[in-house]
């Protein structure tokens, strides 16, 4: 029981940017889509998956049909993470899409201080999200969404409400897109004691292109560009790089580095592959199967997998 405690417990500073965090509710940081991780997080410019809900709305528009995605990962115990995703067109009104995000930290037992067990208490979090993407001008686009979001601790619980705001500027002859989103602006709406926390506010700008000779796709993030920080270099510390190489009409091979996740998983001189992320793509009879490896250095490894089709 400690041992499950003392997981639980890093596992929620490892969700956390910093142990002294006034923030709440990070698991909405996480990436789970198999794709997405398996990229290091390079989504903000993506056009076309359904995941990009999670990353930045504005790149919804671009998708074709009526795609939907499930995506699991399982970490450590019975600490289990869940995601959905769908989108469609309206015509003439533009493209919606619901999503939800779910992290369930398993069951524990409850003591008194006097160490009679009184029975079982749960944990979880999860976040319901609504957004919608329309087109500004050509090759431009934007992005909103809602999320309301609620985390349970035994018998208390909190929730709040937030949006976030993109923009996609896409060039499909080139093979270019751009993405700019402001993620998790918005505020408590009760709290789990009387002190209200802030929630993860994020600001990321990224971009991908696709190489003209070869079967190659590559993207730049720059996440946190809110975050405090001492002076403008240490503002673009918080990088990731993806590479997607198409091997056939049905394999994708894809690798990813997050430098922020690199530097909080260093320990002392030690970072092993902290940071870095690899991940399998195929499509076959019109579904997508993905895997993605996300290396967390000497603390071990999370793996993800998606399935994707389009109804």
């Amino acid at each position: 029981m400690k041992y499950k405690l003392a997981l639980t417990f890093f596992f929620l500073l490892l969700l956390n940017n910093s142990i002294f965090s006034q923030n709440t509710y990070d698991f909405l940081r996480l990436d789970m889509s198999a794709r997405a991780a398996a990229l290091g997080g390079t989504f903000v410019s993506n056009t076309d998956d359904p995941n990009v809900l999670f990353y930045n709305p504005a790149g919804l528009k671009m998708l074709d049909g009526s795609p939907i995605s499930f995506s699991f990962l399982k970490y450590l115990l019975d600490i289990n993470l869940a995601s959905i995703t769908y989108s469609t067109e309206f015509e003439n009104i533009g493209r919606f899409a619901a999503g939800i995000k779910y992290v369930n930290y398993g069951k524990f037992t409850a003591a008194d201080e006097f160490g009679n067990v009184t029975g079982e208490y749960g944990a979880g979090e999860a976040a319901f999200i609504v957004g919608y993407s329309n087109i500004i001008d050509k090759n431009f686009y934007y992005g909103i969404s809602a999320k309301f979001i609620y985390s349970s601790l035994a018998d208390r619980s909190s929730s709040a409400m937030a949006v976030d705001l993109g923009l996609n500027y896409n060039i499909p002859d080139q093979d270019f897109s751009a993405g700019f989103a402001i993620l998790n602006a918005g505020g408590q709406l009760s709290t789990y004691y009387s002190t209200k926390e802030s929630l993860p506010l994020d600001v990321t700008i990224g971009a991908s292109k696709k190489l003209a000779h070869l079967p190659l796709n590559l993207s730049l993030d720059f996440h946190r560009l809110n975050d405090t920080q001492s002076d403008f270099v240490s503002h673009l510390k918080a990088f990731s790089i993806g590479a997607e190489f198409t091997l056939s009409k049905v394999l994708r091979l894809r690798l990813g580095y997050d430098n922020l996740r690199r530097q909080e998983l260093t320990i002392g001189t030690t970072a092993g592959l902290a940071g870095f992320n690899a991940g399998l793509g195929a499509v076959i009879k019109g579904y997508s199967f993905d895997y993605g490896y996300s290396s967390l250095g000497e603390i071990g490894a999370w793996h993800r997998v998606s399935i994707a089709t389009t109804l």
